[in-house]
């Protein structure tokens, strides 16, 4: 039976309802939201899809609760939220829809939920402290989400649902973005690991276009390169490779005596003409040809 309703609970709410209401209203488009607690709505039937409230999870009913007792657990015992038990129904569905490749679908759902889902689940749950983000906590996905609720004297009788609206096109950017950026690292793969068959020893990487390599080096063992050249515009950029992602410690760093300099003094530093720019951190450098980025990371290389 075709779904007609989308029914989640009403007054104050959540990143979990509110993100599930992402993925279903856009493969549901045609259905009507419901924020609600009436019993009678929140009935089973074979033309809704109820979260985040109705006391249960069936995926047979199609009732995504997470609040009762027991609650639902992943395989590995972590707590899911509703946004997670969507996901976990409905993710291939909805990255099908986002025209992902039938080949990259299971890929990318399975890293979205680890990096995107989880920890909704986690915070959703109490299951993570927001603490352990330190200051930025205040700008976690959650917390900014939640920041879109009514004030507390707020005088609308329609103050809860009117945000809720206002909220989802915010959370709807979000997922997007999140899974946009997947599908582009799966299309990177291909182009940088033929990149750096082509390198071979080289410690230098030298790329068609700026894009996501981090994966497909580490895929390809390449420790040994040091630098990534690649177009931008009409100029060329020199970058270093972080260790991690989660660090902006480099495997080698651009030679101190570029560090902040520009056009004319960064030309006499290096001796390359059409340099252009280095950062003071010393992670970028630009020169306005290929030739002239090529010449400043073999420096670059030697200077080590």
């Amino acid at each position: 039976m075709t779904i007609t309703s989308l029914v989640t609970h009403s007054g104050g709410f959540h990143a979990d309802e509110l993100l599930s209401s992402v993925v279903l209203t856009h493969l549901f488009p045609q259905a009507e939201l419901s924020r609600t607690r009436d019993r009678s709505i929140l009935a089973s039937a074979a033309h809704k899809i109820i979260y985040d409230v109705g006391g249960m999870y069936s995926a047979e009913e199609q009732i995504f609760d997470h609040h009762q007792r027991p609650n639902p657990l992943r395989e590995d015992g972590q707590p899911f939220s509703s946004f997670g038990l969507i996901w976990a129904h409905y993710g291939r569905a909805y990255l099908a829809a986002l025209d992902v490749p039938a080949e990259e679908v299971e890929a990318i759902h399975t890293s979205f939920d680890t990096k995107f889902v989880l920890p909704i689940d986690l915070l959703d749950n109490g299951a993570m402290d927001p603490s352990v983000a330190g200051p930025p906590s205040i700008l976690t996905l959650p917390a900014l989400l939640g920041s879109l609720k009514p004030v507390f004297d707020d005088p609308s009788p329609t103050a809860d649902d009117d945000a809720f609206k206002a909220a989802l096109p915010i959370a709807r950017c979000f997922i997007e973005a999140a899974i946009n950026n997947l599908a582009a690292k799966a299309r990177a793969q291909n182009l940088v690991l033929s990149a750096i068959a082509q390198a071979g020893s080289s410690p230098i990487l030298e790329l068609p276009m700026g894009m996501p390599y981090r994966s497909a080096m580490d895929k390809a063992g390449a420790d040994h390169m040091l630098f990534v050249v690649n177009p931008r515009g009409s100029d060329w950029t020199l970058n270093g490779i972080k260790l991690s992602n989660d660090t902006f410690e480099q495997r080698a760093d651009l030679p101190v005596a570029w560090a902040g300099l520009t056009d004319e003094a960064l030309e006499a530093a290096c001796g390359v003409k059409g340099a252009k720019f280095c950062h003071n951190a010393r992670f970028i450098a630009v020169a306005n040809s290929r030739e002239a980025i090529l010449q400043m990371a073999q420096l670059a290389v030697e200077a080590l």
